[in-house]
């Protein structure tokens, strides 16, 4: 893919969270400059019994490939304390996930886009809605406003006061 992608990545921490939130969006602006930056929630840990996560959603416009995307965001999540082999449902130092590439709607380079939580947790979906609520849903086609709208779950978030830069 050539030219330059809207993209949409969930940014996620429970370890020392408003530090290392802070540390990736600072990584996410050295390697992409300007950021758009969603509302930032806690929310209660889903698939383990864990301390609560702060989550939120950035927007960046980039060139690089999905492939090189997730590479970046790796190494990003590597560099803040992240373990390669850490399980599924585990605490998380920094949790970068790649959400929508542009408008694809398949997964590529073994990358699943568009990523299957923004259907299924209100912690991806919430920060997605206030940040790019006019946006649809690559497969789903409704915009991120309607999903929000009609979204039924008994999972729970908080809105919290959070500053950055």
């Amino acid at each position: 893919m050539s030219g330059m992608v809207q993209v949409f990545i969930g940014v996620g921490s429970n370890v020392d969270r408003e530090r290392y939130i802070r540390a990736g969006l600072n990584a996410l602006a050295r390697e992409f400059g300007e950021l758009q930056v969603s509302p930032v929630y806690e929310s209660e840990a889903v698939g383990f019994d864990g301390s609560p996560f702060l989550n939120l959603v950035v927007g960046v416009r980039t060139g690089k490939t999905v492939a090189e995307l997730s590479r970046c965001l790796k190494s990003i999540e590597t560099d803040h304390g992240c373990q390669a082999n850490a399980r599924r449902f585990s605490p998380r130092t920094l949790d970068l996930d790649i959400l929508t590439y542009g408008d694809l709607g398949q997964p590529r380079d073994g990358v699943d886009i568009p990523r299957e939580e923004i259907l299924l947790n209100a912690f991806v979906l919430r920060p997605l809605a206030d940040l790019a609520g006019g946006c649809r849903h690559p497969v789903d086609g409704r915009t991120y406003r309607e999903l929000w709208q009609s979204y039924r779950s008994d999972q729970k978030l908080w809105p919290v006061d959070f500053r950055w830069p």
